[in-house]
């Protein structure tokens, strides 16, 4: 099958060499575990070889996709219709309107992506039927172990009755995998040690606290590393919220993302830092994966992580394909660094004074209409073209999302923007216009 076409809607001209593998294995007859870094490009590796198991002559969902969290579920669901085929993928996950779910399974897609628990509960009601679905993908299918949705994913494996391909993926290696998945004559493809390249371009670094004040101490580190796309990771949601309290008293831009957010709180923390509005993201570890990043250039560790895989997963935020990155360590006083490192960082040296980082030059404007208002991107670009009285190089990175629309303007323009569309209408409706806070 020739992938070109397709390809070209990602401005990518050749696939790398675990996406080729992925391909020519999901192409044969048997069932694939697939373990890869994070950022080298599964998600494509699993999708491109299942468009040649879909039938255009059926109707009903033929590919299922199992996902932990509701991110990597709408991440699969843009990366699937940036291919654009003729196919139809839907999108089910908690905090998503079940009936506005119900209402799109009544023609059912041919794809349908989410996680366990709202699958689960569309089969027991009748929303959809798995009688003719042959391919299920677990993607990060350890994550969903880890999160407790096993009871749920053994009820939707023994619904899926016809079930030809098992496609399991994960960042790291599964160590066991459960009966219930049912795979047969498995193929195995494991990238993890063959990245060699991944691995030498990730320098990692420790700093040594000095006084009694953690907080501070990151806030040295962040002034010193100035405006690079950076993540912070915590263990506690807690400790998000007072970094969070101390970057506002700093007036330092940043986002912050952790589950007890409403959804799309965390979608407008990811929005940001994807279009370049803050380049601080303060987050716990469900931000370690699959999650639609941009190329980040550091990672914090401001808490130790746990186990070793967690850390591979919040370092592979970095470093991704053939890009640097840098990992810091934070060190209390009381911490060491973890035993399965393979590897002793650099000592990193902490300026004495805070330094502000330079401000990004992009402001978040909020639009209150979206797909499911007919809006698109250039309905969006249209209008702040003309009643905003913007160049094309005044706006960056546009997201359409179902009910809502977020467009990166130079922030030494959005002042007299939002003046001048005040009261003004997109598709002949008036259209709330503020900055995204």
């Amino acid at each position: 099958m020739n992938y070109t076409s397709i390809l070209s809607n990602f401005n990518i001209t050749e696939l790398n060499e675990m996406q080729k593998a992925t391909i020519e294995a999901i192409s044969g007859p048997n069932d694939v575990i697939l373990i890869s870094p994070t950022g080298s490009g599964k998600t494509l590796g699993f999708l491109l070889p299942t468009l040649q198991f879909l039938k255009t002559e059926v109707s009903g969902v033929q590919v299922l996709i199992l996902v932990p969290t509701r991110e990597l579920a709408i991440q699969i669901e843009k990366v699937f219709k940036q291919m654009s085929t003729s196919h139809k993928i839907n999108c089910c996950y908690g905090g998503h309107s079940v009936r506005i779910e119900e209402n799109n399974l009544i023609e059912p897609p041919t794809v349908l992506v989410g996680t366990p628990g709202r699958i689960a509960h569309h089969l027991r009601h009748g929303s959809f039927s798995p009688d003719i679905t042959h391919t299920l993908i677990l993607d990060e299918f350890d994550k969903s172990l880890e999160f407790g949705f096993k009871e749920e994913m053994e009820y939707i494996v023994k619904s899926c009755k016809q079930l030809k391909k098992r496609i399991l993926t994960s960042a790291t290696a599964l160590s066991e995998i459960p009966k219930f998945v049912g795979l047969n004559d498995c193929i195995t493809i494991n990238y993890t040690t063959d990245h060699q390249q991944l691995k030498s371009s990730l320098v990692l670094k420790s700093v040594k606290v000095e006084g009694d004040d953690k907080v501070e101490a990151l806030m040295h580190l962040l002034g010193k590393i100035g405006n690079r796309p950076t993540i912070v990771f915590c263990n506690h949601r807690e400790t998000v919220s007072r970094i969070s309290d101390q970057l506002k008293s700093y007036n330092v831009d940043h986002a912050y993302y952790h589950g007890g957010l409403e959804q799309i709180d965390r979608e407008k923390a990811l929005i940001k830092l994807r279009n370049g509005s803050v380049n601080f993201l303060i987050t716990t570890d469900l931000a370690s994966r699959g999650l639609d990043i941009p190329e980040i250039e550091v990672i914090i560790h401001y808490h130790l992580p746990p186990t070793e895989e967690i850390m591979i997963h919040r370092n592979g935020r970095t470093a991704r394909m053939n890009a640097t990155g840098t990992a810091y360590f934070l060190l209390d006083h009381d911490d060491y660094l973890p035993r399965f490192l393979n590897e002793t960082p650099e000592n990193e040296i902490l300026p004495k004074k805070f330094s502000q980082p330079r401000k990004s030059g992009w402001t978040t404007l909020y639009i209150a209409a979206g797909k499911k208002d007919k809006i698109s991107k250039m309905d969006v670009v249209g209008m702040l073209i003309q009643k905003g009285q913007l160049l094309k190089e005044d706006l960056g990175k546009i997201e359409i999302l179902d009910h809502s629309a977020y467009v990166a303007v130079k922030s030494n323009k959005i002042m007299q923007t939002l003046q001048f569309v005040q009261g003004e209408k997109i598709k002949n409706r008036k259209v709330k216009m503020e900055i995204a806070t």
